[in-house]
């Protein structure tokens, strides 16, 4: 960390993102539970997923992942797909339901969010739209330091 970087109160920041979090989580989420919609999103971003992938993405037990998989078909949220070659193996596609769900949802949150927004000053409004970059990093884990590390240019790979 620089010598004159702002301090920043650590347990703030992070008890002000959990506290938006729980309330962006709050409304209707069309029958599924946190972990499913986590899941489900993984599946649309990343997908088609075979299940040990998408087990090791949310960080979650085979014997979770089952019944999280089976809650998310009996929904019709996604569909199994048998990987050709490979008698034993899955993946998993988000159905269009599933698509509309996740957009669905991602509207009602944009909307609760803009209208949270409207109750902050101009300051405030300005402070959060120059904090965005340094949110943004910090919720895709990349240190910007690794980032401009691999932006730069380094010494010729020998190997190549």
């Amino acid at each position: 960390m620089l010598a004159d970087a702002p301090v920043v109160d650590v347990t703030r920041l992070r008890v002000a993102i959990a506290r938006l979090s729980r309330r962006l989580r709050k409304h209707e989420l069309a029958g599924l539970t946190p972990t499913q919609l986590a899941a489900l999103a993984t599946v649309e971003r990343s997908g088609p997923l075979r299940l040990g992938d998408l087990a090791a993405a949310e960080r979650v037990a085979p014997s979770t992942l089952t019944r999280l998989v089976s809650a998310l078909e009996e929904q019709g949220y996604v569909q199994r797909r048998a990987v050709p070659g490979d008698a034993r193996a899955w993946t998993l596609a988000v159905t269009e339901r599933g698509h509309e769900v996740l957009d669905q949802i991602r509207h009602e949150n944009t909307v609760l969010l803009a209208d949270s927004l409207l109750t902050l000053s101009s300051d405030q409004l300005a402070a959060l739209a120059a904090a965005l970059p340094a949110l943004e990093q910090l919720a895709d884990g990349t240190p910007q330091h690794a980032a401009e590390d691999q932006a730069r240019p380094g010494p010729a790979d020998p190997a190549r």
